[in-house]
């Protein structure tokens, strides 16, 4: 009989790997906390209309990219491609967002069917952050110094860049939108496949294109930012200030746009070029009208989310993972003979009462003494533990050290513990 495998694009994550996991998550998770920040958790599978709704039926992800699928009721659901719009339903169902502001955060994967390669997976995770109820450019800024205080306690801010722009009202994006195609539809035929289609669906997309001829012919097309609304201009220029305020270092790019439908005004991509072709490792914007595109009453907003996959990548390429990620164990103990095994698990669990945070593996399965000492040493475990006939007369344990020339020495069992705690300080 066939092995049932992983789907394909959708990864198993070892045991060896998810101590970066947990790194990169804690990291998160204090630098947030630092902010004021609120961890919300969504479920997996929502209402496929939320996503029509709020990324835009016309967009790639809607159109090709979403596990969808009815249930026994005959409901159409789908498994979450991005989080923005779950948290924007979560916050407006349970109350959070009429005359109030939150900063909330959430991690977990999301799902997209979609062409698989290095850093980018049909199950993939992303950590996203949503602010609501705070219209000003200064929210905005928080955002973005955020998270250059975050690449900082990763060891990333000398590998990734800042790119903003302003897409403007919805108004300055539709007459912009028809001076584009009007500019674009005599020269069709040139572009390249998918911007043909998107001239009729989605033309600002094709401002972000990588197709080379299709990048010449909008050299000289109208820019967005001749049509931006005045507040949206101000709201942009207040944006830039506090950022230079702050020191944070960015490029204008007036190509700059998102492929969702419910972004305004602000957005942003913190690029990296250390993946080889440049790539982008967290992205966001302003999306003031979806909380009312959702049925609640109008919410100002902004937010980003980030690829852990791709961070995570970005880290192990550069060697930026600290050694001490992968924590070891400390102690492993082991029993010599049928007699000690109660003994030895009395004890193991003794010593994790006296040694708070250190990792303590009692030796399960027997063997022989060589054996043992082989599994002891493959653990990583600085000291071995070993209780024996002699040992359980006299209420004592061999203490051996697996990583120093120190001798093996005997000690109490009653004053193991602090001698351990010594031992693992230096």
């Amino acid at each position: 009989m066939a092995k049932i495998q992983a789907i394909r694009g959708m990864n198993d994550i070892l045991p060896e790997q998810t101590p970066v996991w947990q790194y990169v998550e804690r990291t998160v998770r204090q630098v947030l906390g630092q902010y004021g920040y609120q961890e919300i958790r969504m479920p997996i599978v929502e209402q496929t209309d939320l996503f029509k709704r709020s990324i835009g039926e016309v967009t790639d992800i809607v159109e090709k990219e979403m596990y969808t699928f009815d249930d026994r009721n005959g409901d159409s659901l789908t498994l979450r491609p991005e989080g923005t719009a779950g948290c924007v339903r979560a916050a407006e169902q349970h109350g959070l967002l009429f005359n109030q502001t939150q900063r909330l955060w959430y991690t977990g994967p999301m799902f997209r069917h979609e062409r698989p390669q290095k850093g980018r997976y049909r199950q993939f995770h992303q950590i996203g952050v949503e602010c609501f109820g705070m219209a000003g450019p200064d929210i905005d800024a928080e955002l973005l110094v955020l998270t250059a205080r975050l690449w900082r306690a990763l060891g990333l801010d000398g590998h990734t860049r800042l790119e903003i722009n302003s897409i403007g009202s919805s108004d300055a994006r539709k007459a912009f939108r028809e001076a584009l195609v009007a500019h674009l539809e005599p020269v069709k035929s040139q572009l390249d496949e998918d911007s043909q289609r998107r001239l009729q669906t989605n033309p600002l997309r094709i401002l972000d294109t990588k197709d080379p001829s299709t990048r010449a012919l909008l050299e000289d097309a109208p820019s967005l930012s001749d049509f931006l609304d005045e507040e949206s201009r101000a709201h942009f220029d207040q944006l830039k200030a506090l950022l230079d305020a702050a020191g944070i270092a960015y490029t204008v790019n007036p190509a700059l746009v998102r492929g969702l439908d419910y972004y305004g005004k602000t957005v942003f991509e913190w690029v990296t070029d250390s993946l080889g072709a440049q790539g982008t490792v967290c992205a966001g914007g302003r999306y003031d009208g979806l909380v009312a595109q959702l049925g609640g009453k109008p919410t100002t907003a902004v937010g980003f989310a980030m690829g852990v996959e791709r961070l995570i990548l970005m880290l192990e390429t550069l060697d930026l993972v600290p050694a001490d990620v992968n924590a070891d164990v400390d102690v492993y103990v082991m029993a010599m003979g049928e007699p000690a095994v109660g003994p030895a698990m009395a004890l193991a669990e003794r010593l994790r009462d006296g040694l708070p945070g250190h990792a303590v593996v009692m030796h399960c399965g027997g063997g022989s003494f060589k054996s043992q000492m082989k599994k002891a040493d493959k653990s990583g475990a600085r000291y071995a533990v070993i209780l024996g006939e002699n040992e359980l007369a006299e209420g004592t344990a061999a203490l051996k050290p697996l990583r120093s020339d120190e001798p093996q020495q005997s000690v109490s069992q009653n004053e193991l513990a602090e001698a351990l705690s010594r031992a693992l300080a230096h």
